[in-house]
């Protein structure tokens, strides 16, 4: 689940320090936050001085872990730094100290306790539901409109034969404002974000898009702050559960209304009194999948060591490059072809092989050699991860073949020979000392791309947290 947790991660620390705040009010919103952006270890801290009465001196906090793992708790204060969830102050005796900043630790209790009155994780309808929904019913019709979604940003082109897609003109505006999608005419054409977009694991899709909505939330005469508490307060809700509506004001309701066009929850008609969350939902922010893999066709199922779905792979490939997909989906034909030079197709099985041509093709509208193996790895028939783990006598199994991996990353350093990061470059060090600290420092909290001892300068990613590091110093 990184790469899903890194969109919002990335989003998050962008917001100014007031939005935090006002985000903060809510306890589901911490909660969220709580669950899904922090790693273990920031957990711990949180927990640890979330109760405390008085600040705790850092000195006091720094030997709560072994010395041997001073990164990861470099990493995990510069994490609740940024997100303004622990900060420093001084105590009556000038010792530096750490708190909870409020108003996240009051939130926090409060979800933790029960104790909140503000209808913060949403109210449970009372009246009987004469057309109750299951949630088999809730998990269809999220697969189906996410992949109407996904099958218009191939083209309807691609599916002909398959159902008639239909959505809204806010679905279609928003795909294109994130350049997911380009309109020609009557044309939709994907862009190289978009085959990126298509080919990630599905949580990932959906923050995506959400953070989209989001950014376009204050053009269309929304507060980005309340539409984003309002998709946290979601992701606490029980999937299979039915809530009121009667409590949410006008930007939830509207915002509610444009998240059913995806199947992120589910409502008879906009006029409906009561709503339902679906799985794309409810696993926002939880280690659980909503959907087996990108553009599948069936929804989370038992999980194998993978983490996707054992039901969900149909992908065959050999070490000659030759690929038999056992699908007959449209959506998923047309997917496969973006990478593969497709032979045959039958009823239920479509063959191709991956070749140069096709991969220096696919590269060139933007998806990547490791895109490409991940979403081979992720749709790997049963019997092809059998198979390997069968055959590895002695090294760690490897279900894609080694030699179609190798070749595939091989054709991409063919094109892109150079890479471009973007960050920002400290150097005209004094002395050594001067500089080996501020680097490793850099190291420590994961922000460190480059570093030359020589020329005492070296490259990261992010710089709010080495500067102030550099100035605490001085």
């Amino acid at each position: 689940m990184a790469a899903a947790t890194s969109r919002p991660l990335e989003y998050l620390e962008s917001l100014p320090g007031t939005t935090f705040f006002k985000l903060y009010q809510q306890p589901s919103t911490a909660l969220a936050i709580f669950r899904r952006m922090l790693p273990d270890l920031a957990k711990c801290f949180v927990m640890a001085l979330l109760y405390l009465k008085d600040p705790l001196p850092t000195a006091d906090l720094e030997i709560w872990v072994k010395s041997e793992s001073k990164k990861e708790r470099d990493n995990a204060l510069s994490i609740l730094g940024r997100l303004h969830i622990l900060s420093t102050t001084l105590t009556g005796k000038n010792v530096r100290a750490y708190m909870v900043t409020n108003p996240f630790a009051s939130s926090l209790r409060q979800a933790l306790m029960g104790s909140e009155q503000s209808q913060s994780f949403g109210v449970f309808s009372q009246a009987p539901d004469n057309h109750a929904v299951s949630i088999p019913y809730l998990d269809e019709y999220a697969r189906r409109q996410w992949e109407c979604v996904l099958g218009y940003m191939v083209g309807t082109s691609a599916l002909s034969g398959s159902r008639d897609i239909t959505l809204s003109k806010g679905v279609k505006q928003l795909l294109q404002a994130g350049h997911l999608v380009e309109i020609r005419g009557n044309r939709v054409d994907i862009t190289k974000d978009g085959f990126g977009f298509v080919l990630q694991d599905v949580n990932t899709q959906v923050w995506h898009i959400l953070i989209l909505y989001v950014e376009s939330a204050h053009a269309i005469g929304m507060d980005s702050v309340e539409v984003l508490s309002f998709l946290f307060l979601l992701s606490s809700l029980e999937l299979g559960e039915c809530y009121e509506k009667s409590g949410l004001n006008s930007i939830q309701l509207r915002t509610l209304t444009d998240l059913a066009d995806f199947g992120i929850v589910y409502q008879e008609s906009p006029e409906a009194t009561r709503f339902y969350p679906t799985r794309l939902a409810t696993t926002l922010t939880s280690d659980s999948s909503a959907l087996s893999a990108p553009a599948s066709g069936s929804l989370t199922g038992p999980v194998g060591p993978s983490g996707n779905s054992a039901s969900s792979g149909f992908i065959v490939i050999e070490t000659n490059y030759r690929l038999y997909a056992y699908t007959s989906s449209p959506l998923q034909i047309s997917l496969i072809s973006l990478f593969t030079n497709l032979k045959y197709r039958f009823p239920n099985l479509v063959t191709g092989k991956v070749t140069r041509q096709s991969v220096r093709r696919a590269i060139e509208m933007g998806i990547t050699a490791d895109q490409i193996i991940s979403y081979l790895l992720t749709h790997a028939h049963p019997q092809l991860r059998k198979h390997n783990a069968s055959t590895s006598a002695g090294v760690p199994p490897s279900i894609l073949p080694p030699t179609v991996t190798d070749q595939i990353r091989l054709w991409q350093l063919e094109r892109d020979r150079l890479r471009a990061t973007a960050g920002f470059l400290f150097k005209d060090f004094a002395t050594l000392v001067e500089y080996q600290a501020p680097c490793q420092y850099a190291e420590d909290i994961g922000v460190l791309v480059w570093k030359s001892d020589r020329k005492r300068m070296f490259f990261v990613s992010r710089h709010e947290e080495v500067a102030k590091f550099l100035r605490g110093r001085k």
